[in-house]
C-alpha cells in the first residue's frame, strides 16, 4: 500500500499558498486512488451479454428450407406469420420463460385449516404460457390443416422457435398434441369430441391440455410388465382406477390419457401387453376439485423444473374407455409418435439457442487480445457444432414433412415405412447430439457457462432429459429393430433406396463429390451389414442396434445434407456442412461388425468387464 502513496512534490519552490494546494492534491489523489481499490473488491464481472435477436429471421437454414420447400402462397403467409411470432418470443415469451424457471410450481398438500387440498400452483408467467400456446394455435395448426400436408411442418417450425423460450412448456403441449392425435385417431368418437375440441382450440379460454400417465413404479418404457393399476366397471359404463402413477409430468393438466388393467367380474386381471387398455379422464371436476386423486409430493428434478411432475395415487379415479379392450398399447403408437417428434423439436431448438448464444458471444467477449470470434481452435469448435444442428435440423423437418403426408392421407406405402423407422432413429439421435452441443456450447462461455443467472445451466439441464423421454437410446434401437422385422425387410429397401435418390440429385456436383462417395460407401456397408447379420443370431443384432440406429441417423442425414446443399442457390456453408458430416464414420455398424463387437462372445466381454470378473 505504501508504494501506492502519491509520490512528494520535490525541488520545486513554492509559497506557502502553493504548498497547502499540493498538500491537497496529493490528499485527494490518495483518497481517490484508495476508493477506486477498494470499490474493485466489490466489482461484477463486466462482459458484454450475448444477445440474439428475432430467431426466425437469424435463422438462414430455416428460412432456405421453407423456402426450397413450401408452395409461394403457403411461403408468403407462413413467412410474415413467423416474422411476426419471432417478435413475440423476443419481447414476451422469453421473459415469461425465464419467470417460469425461478417460479417453479409448488405443492400444497394441506390448507391452514388442516383440510387436505393436494393443490399445485404454478406461477403466472406458466400459465400466460397455456394462453400463448391457444393465441398461436401451436396445437390447433396441425389439425386445422389449412395448408394441407404441410401444416404439420407448419407447426413443428412454430415449436422449433417456441421451446428454447418455452420455460417448459413445450412439454405439456407435446402430450396435448399426443392425446388430440390419439382422439383423432379413433374417428373422434361423440364422448370426445368437445375434449378434443378443446385440445386443438385457439381460444384460451377454452384451451386444455393433456398428460400422459405411464410410467409406474415397476417400469418407465417397460408397461407391459410395470402397469398395476385396475379399472373397474361402473354400472354406467364408466370406469374407476386404481393405481399409482410414478413419474406425471405437468400434473397441473386437465385431462390425461393413461393405461390401466380391467378386472374381471372376480376381480382377475389379464397380465402383458394385451390386457392393457387405455382409459381417457379429467383431472378435475366441474368445481375444481381433484378426480379421485391423491397427489404423493412434486419430483425433485435435475431439469424441467418448471413443470409439476407428480406421483399419483388413482384413489377410484372416474374414467372412460376409449380404446378397444386389450388393445391399449397399440392405441398409443400415434401419440408416442407425437410425443417423439416434439423430443426431436427440442433437442433441434436446444442446439440452435446454445449455438446462437455461443456465436454471438464469440463477437463480444475479447480475450488474449483478440476477439474469440478471431480464435481459429475457437470457430473450429463452434463450426462443428453448427454442422451437428444442420443435420439434426434437417431430419426433424423430413419426419415432420411424412407425418403431414400421412396425415392427409398424400403418403405413399414407401413414404409411410420410412416415417415409421425413422422417428425412433431421429429421436434416439438428436437427443444424444443435444447433450453433446450443449455440454460443448457451455463450455465456450468459460466459467460464465456455468453461472446460474446466465441461464445456460437451465439449457442444459432441460437438454439432458431428451434421451430419456419418451424411450432411452437402447429401447429405440429395440424399437428401429422391430420395424424392420414387422415390415418383413421393406422399410430397409425403401431406406437404401431413397437414401441412393437423394444423393443421385447431387450428381454433377464436383464440390459435393467427397461427400456423396463417403455417403455411398457407407450405404454399401450397411447393405454388406444387412447382408450378413440376417444368418447370425438374434444376440447379434441387438448388440449390434445401437450402432445400427446410429448408422442409420447419418447415412440419412448425410444424404439429406448433400441434397440441401445440392440446390441452385445453395451457399458455401452449406456444401461445407454436407463435407463435414461425411467426413466421420458414417457406418459404425460396419466397424464393429467387423471388430467382432456384436458376438456371443463380446456379450460376455462386456458383462466381465462390467462386473469385473477375472
Amino acid at each position: 500500500w505504501d508504494r501506492c502513496q502519491t509520490p512528494s512534490v520535490r525541488g520545486i519552490n513554492t509559497t506557502t499558498g502553493q504548498e497547502q494546494q499540493v498538500s491537497t492534491q496529493e490528499k485527494q489523489g490518495s483518497e481517490d486512488l484508495e476508493m477506486s481499490l477498494a470499490r474493485r473488491q466489490t466489482e461484477t464481472l463486466f462482459q458484454e451479454q450475448p444477445e440474439t435477436g428475432n430467431q426466425y429471421l437469424e435463422d438462414t437454414l430455416l428460412r432456405s428450407y421453407l423456402k426450397t420447400h413450401l408452395p409461394p402462397k403457403v411461403l408468403e403467409e407462413v413467412h410474415q406469420d413467423l416474422e411476426r411470432f419471432g417478435k413475440r418470443l423476443l419481447t414476451e415469451i422469453q421473459p415469461l420463460g425465464w419467470e417460469c424457471e425461478v417460479n417453479p410450481p409448488v405443492f400444497r398438500q394441506y390448507n391452514a385449516w388442516g383440510q387436505r387440498v393436494d393443490r399445485i400452483d404454478t406461477c403466472s408467467a406458466w400459465r400466460r404460457m397455456k394462453e400463448i400456446s391457444a393465441e398461436e394455435g401451436l396445437i390447433a395448426e396441425a389439425y386445422e390443416r389449412r395448408y394441407s400436408n404441410w401444416s404439420r411442418l407448419y407447426q413443428a417450425v412454430k415449436l422449433y422457435l417456441f421451446s428454447s423460450s418455452s420455460g417448459g412448456f413445450s412439454c405439456p403441449l407435446a402430450m396435448t398434441d399426443g392425446a388430440a392425435k390419439v382422439i383423432e385417431s379413433l374417428g373422434i368418437p361423440g364422448s370426445l369430441k368437445n375434449a378434443f375440441d378443446r385440445l386443438t382450440s385457439r381460444d384460451p379460454g377454452k384451451f386444455w391440455t393433456s398428460g400422459q400417465w405411464m410410467t409406474e413404479r415397476r417400469g418407465g418404457s417397460d408397461v407391459a410388465n410395470g402397469t398395476e393399476t385396475v379399472a373397474t366397471r361402473q354400472p354406467d359404463g364408466t370406469y374407476c382406477l386404481y393405481g399409482f402413477k410414478w413419474f406425471t409430468s405437468a400434473a397441473d393438466s386437465d385431462v390425461t390419457l393413461t393405461l390401466a388393467r380391467i378386472a374381471d367380474a372376480e376381480g382377475q386381471c389379464p397380465q402383458g401387453s394385451r390386457g392393457l387398455s387405455l382409459f381417457f379422464l379429467r383431472v378435475r371436476d366441474e368445481e375444481g376439485k381433484l378426480n379421485n386423486i391423491e397427489v404423493q409430493r412434486l419430483k425433485d428434478k435435475l431439469g424441467t423444473r418448471q413443470m409439476a411432475t407428480a406421483e399419483l395415487w388413482l384413489q377410484g379415479a372416474r374414467a372412460e374407455l376409449i380404446s378397444a379392450e386389450g388393445r391399449g398399447v397399440a392405441s398409443i403408437s400415434n401419440m408416442l409418435n407425437i410425443t417423439r417428434i416434439h423430443n426431436v423439436i427440442g433437442a433441434v431448438a436446444s442446439m440452435r439457442r446454445m449455438i446462437s448464444l455461443s456465436r454471438e458471444y464469440a463477437r463480444r467477449r475479447v480475450a488474449f487480445g483478440k476477439l474469440l470470434k478471431d480464435h481459429p481452435l475457437h470457430m473450429q469448435t463452434i463450426a462443428r457444432m453448427e454442422v451437428e444442428a444442420r443435420g439434426a435440423f434437417l431430419l426433424l423437418m423430413e419426419i415432420v414433412r411424412l407425418l403431414g403426408l400421412a396425415e392427409t392421407n398424400l403418403a405413399s406405402e414407401q413414404d409411410q415405412l420410412l416415417l415409421r423407422l425413422l422417428i425412433p432413429v431421429a429421436k434416439l439421435y438428436t437427443g444424444k447430439q443435444a447433450s453433446a452441443v450443449a455440454v460443448e456450447a457451455m463450455e465456450s462461455f468459460g466459467g460464465q457457462g456455468y453461472m446460474e443467472d446466465t441461464g445456460l445451466p437451465v439449457i442444459l439441464r432441460d437438454t439432458l432429459v431428451l434421451s430419456i423421454w419418451e424411450g432411452t437410446t437402447n429401447i429405440l434401437s429395440l424399437d428401429v429393430l422391430r420395424s424392420l422385422a414387422k415390415s418383413q425387410g421393406r422399410v430397409m429397401a425403401v431406406f437404401l433406396s431413397t437414401v441412393q435418390e437423394r444423393l443421385d440429385v447431387a450428381a454433377g456436383r464436383a464440390e459435393l463429390a467427397p461427400a456423396v462417395r463417403r455417403a455411398r460407401e457407407a450405404l454399401g456397408s450397411l447393405t454388406q451389414f444387412l447382408g450378413t447379420a440376417g444368418a447370425e443370431p438374434t444376440l447379434t443384432m441387438e448388440l449390434a442396434a445401437r450402432d445400427f440406429s446410429y448408422s442409420l441417423a447419418r447415412v440419412y442425414t448425410g444424404a439429406l445434407l448433400i441434397e440441401h446443399a445440392a440446390r441452385p442457390d445453395a451457399s458455401s456453408s452449406d456444401t461445407c456442412a454436407a463435407l463435414r458430416w461425411c467426413n466421420q464414420e458414417l457406418c459404425p455398424v460396419a466397424a464393429g461388425s467387423g471388430s467382432g463387437s456384436y458376438g456371443a462372445g463380446a456379450a460376455l466381454q462386456d458383462s466381465a468387464l462390467v462386473y469385473g470378473a477375472s
